[in-house]
């Protein structure tokens, strides 16, 4: 007999991270993303008011899978996967994996991880071509 709460409604062992979503990676990304906003403010190539609005967005963009996941749980109107995609692509997307990792949100649809990343990649590089001025 198996203890209580030790394997959730999907059969998944709780409390255990997926092997296609290893922490260290996404966080050292989050790390270098954040540097680069804060060199980009620094160096005069970004306004100061871009910090504040990638911690609106980040907060948004957790909010809005946490009332998907909610909406899902009980049949509700979903969010659309393409909106959840523009607010990482936006620069949301640290926030995206944070309720992907907590929430247990869209954290196991393949195809929907694979355009996160791509979203994810587009937004890192088109951040590091504005600061580093290769964009207008």
């Amino acid at each position: 007999m198996q203890k209580q709460g030790t394997v959730s409604r999907r059969g998944r062992p709780r409390g255990k991270r997926s092997a296609s979503a290893p922490a260290a990676p996404a966080l050292l990304l989050m790390l270098g993303w954040a540097a680069l906003l804060a060199w980009g403010v620094w160096a005069d190539r970004l306004p100061l008011w871009s910090l504040g609005a990638a911690v609106v967005i980040n907060l948004l963009n957790f909010v809005t899978y946490a009332m998907d996941k909610s909406a899902a749980q009980s049949g509700r109107w979903r969010t659309p996967e393409k909106h959840l995609h523009l607010l990482s692509l936006a620069g949301g997307w640290p926030g995206a994996w944070c309720a992907q990792q907590w929430l247990r949100h869209k954290s196991s649809k393949q195809e929907f991880r694979a355009v996160y990343w791509a979203t994810v990649v587009l937004h890192c590089a088109a951040l590091a071509a504005w600061v580093g001025g290769w964009l207008p």
